[in-house]
């Protein structure tokens, strides 16, 4: 017997549209892959997140969504989606060499930062390196720190940290910036801000937290130490789309393409979260995503299931 509805991806997202379609009785079966959580569970103290006055572990938002899900019947499988197909009905989702039907699905696999790929990188997430100014730049009022990136978004985080750091320092691997004009200048004009060209990083220093990082220059080789105290990494995001190259439109960065926030061309299957969302990338935008998916999801599952009643009698 096909599921009513398949979630695949366990961040907040997917849980809010757990929680939203176990409620209508629906027993949905959350696919959240072999390591579950999303972003958040990578991530330490959240304070931007509704409900919790005094922050919140990401980690423990995390399990206190996935328990209410539970409450209301949603079934989970922390085994990653290896397989889709959405050309016949029911469509076909495959985990751990099972191949499971089901009438709907909602698309919640988000997407990752991209690392440097440096020894000490994760050692210090959320401890001095993050990938989110918009979330974590309020913890560094009156601290020195840097952003690694030249695009659009490294300048944007950039000029977003002026409000609280006390110097912004730009490190690009490149002589000139790649970001659009317009972005470029307002960061260059920010007498906050400072760059360091044709430089990587290529260290991480510290004890409990960032204290330190050790810069490279691309075009003499010389390499020195710089005190910091924070690290925000901007060199783009990484949809998880693999799994539907070639079953669901793509826009030329990978992600998803929607229509009216979370429809994809195939009825019946819907979209939530950063896995069509580059611009926002916040667990309070992906949890009211997951929400629409969910009612939206709902009211074709009520149609199909006149549909049958119908077809019935």
């Amino acid at each position: 017997m096909a599921e009513k509805v398949i979630i695949i991806g366990s961040g907040c997202a997917g849980l809010s549209a757990a929680i939203y379609t176990s409620r209508e009785g629906f027993k949905p079966l959350l696919i959240g892959g072999s390591l579950p959580g999303g972003q958040l569970s990578l991530t330490t103290e959240v304070e931007n997140y509704p409900g919790f006055e005094d922050g919140v572990q990401g980690p423990e938002l995390i399990n206190k969504m996935r328990a209410q899900a539970e409450k209301f019947g949603t079934r989970f499988l922390d085994e990653d989606v290896t397989e889709v197909d959405f050309k016949s009905r029911p469509f076909k989702v495959t985990a751990a060499g099972t191949t499971y039907e089901t009438d709907s699905v909602i698309i919640a696999t988000g997407a990752n930062a991209m690392l440097l790929g440096l020894d000490n990188e994760q050692k210090f997430m959320g401890r001095g390196v993050s990938t989110c100014a918009t979330c974590d730049g309020a913890f560094f009022k009156n601290k020195n720190v840097i952003v690694v990136g030249g695009g659009d978004t490294a300048m944007e985080d950039s000029t977003f940290l002026t409000r609280f750091a006390t110097s912004v320092t730009i490190v690009h691997r490149r002589d000139a910036f790649r970001a659009s004009k317009v972005m470029q200048e307002r960061a260059l004009k920010n007498p906050k801000i400072k760059v360091m060209w044709d430089t990587v990083v290529v260290d991480i220093g510290g004890d409990k937290k960032v204290a330190s990082v050790k810069l490279k220059n691309v075009k003499t080789g010389d390499v020195k130490e710089m005190p910091i105290d924070g690290i925000f990494i901007a060199i783009g995001y990484s949809p998880n789309t693999g799994i539907f190259k070639g079953h669901l439109k793509l826009d030329e960065k990978g992600y998803l393409v929607v229509e009216d926030e979370v429809m994809t061309g195939v009825t019946g299957v819907y979209v939530a979260g950063d896995v069509a969302d580059h611009f926002y990338r916040q667990a309070v935008v992906a949890a009211g995503a997951g929400v629409k998916a969910a009612l939206q999801a709902r009211e074709y599952l009520s149609k199909l299931e006149f549909e049958r009643s119908k077809a019935k009698k």
